[in-house]
């Protein structure tokens, strides 16, 4: 059975219990079925870091971008999304989106961003990882209005209700489903994991955040995803090799990556 961790921060991951070193905690992945990952980058400042991991690593890939919520580093360019978005191994555009949880109203230069990131992803023609919290409609309008359905990508960690993911899988969007699925209290979120069509459902930790029961509050890591797997195999009564099947050939075809 093979599994495939679609969204992680490795630059970000507390290896105290590796001894510091990356090497052993992607060994203990591979020991639980996690053959692959995805590094993605949320600030431009550690792209060369995200970058390097995914160089050292046969088995990982990156991404580059720029977090909706992150105001300490300078805006990218289009043009440095290009440049970025073109060099090995990096097959998405983002971490990028909308996120106004913290703010009263929707900011603009969030917006603006999250365009930037859009055009750059066509120009590339690679898909995109999307951060959306309640920001439901103009995220929807923004990917409208961008024509992301162009390359199409990935709402990560997917947290709102089932028909913000209709409209977005309408545009050639997966979902993916984090740790969060485990959680008592996430009772829309499993009953959306348990209706989702299989061809456009991908699996995460986002580790270093978020673990899934039985590690929640504690340290993530892309080990965990089996328990991601594991869980919404139980909501839609299959077997967890089902899950993996199916979220493996998705990540394989959404990313263009040969496994």
């Amino acid at each position: 059975m093979q599994l495939i961790d679609s969204h992680c921060h490795l630059d970000r991951l507390d290896l105290t219990a590796y001894q510091g070193d990356l090497r052993l905690a992607m060994a203990n992945a591979e020991w639980h079925g996690v053959t692959h990952a995805l590094c993605v980058g949320i600030d431009m400042v550690n792209f060369n870091k995200v970058h390097a991991i995914a160089l050292q690593f046969a088995n990982i890939y990156a991404s580059v971008g720029l977090h909706p919520t992150e105001q300490e580093t300078p805006e990218p360019s289009i043009d440095e999304l290009i440049f970025k978005g073109s060099l090995p191994k990096v097959v998405a555009i983002g971490e990028t989106g909308l996120d106004y949880y913290r703010c009263e109203q929707a900011p603009v230069w969030q917006q603006e961003r999250f365009r930037r990131h859009i055009r750059a992803a066509i120009a590339l023609n690679k898909p995109l990882i999307v951060h959306t919290r309640l920001a439901k409609e103009n995220t929807l309008q923004i990917l409208k209005e961008e024509h992301a359905a162009q390359v199409g990508g990935v709402l990560h960690c997917f947290t709102e209700d089932y028909e913000m993911a209709m409209r977005a899988m309408e545009m050639g969007f997966y979902i993916s489903i984090s740790g969060i699925v485990t959680y008592k209290n996430a009772k829309d979120l499993q009953a959306t994991a348990a209706r989702l069509p299989l061809e456009r459902l991908l699996i995460e930790t986002d580790a270093p955040y978020l673990a899934p029961v039985p590690h929640r509050g504690k340290r993530n890591e892309p080990a965990y995803v089996r328990y991601v797997a594991e869980a919404i195999a139980q909501l839609r009564q299959v077997d967890v090799s089902d899950i993996a099947s199916a979220t493996t050939a998705n990540f394989k075809r959404l990313f263009k990556v040969v496994i």
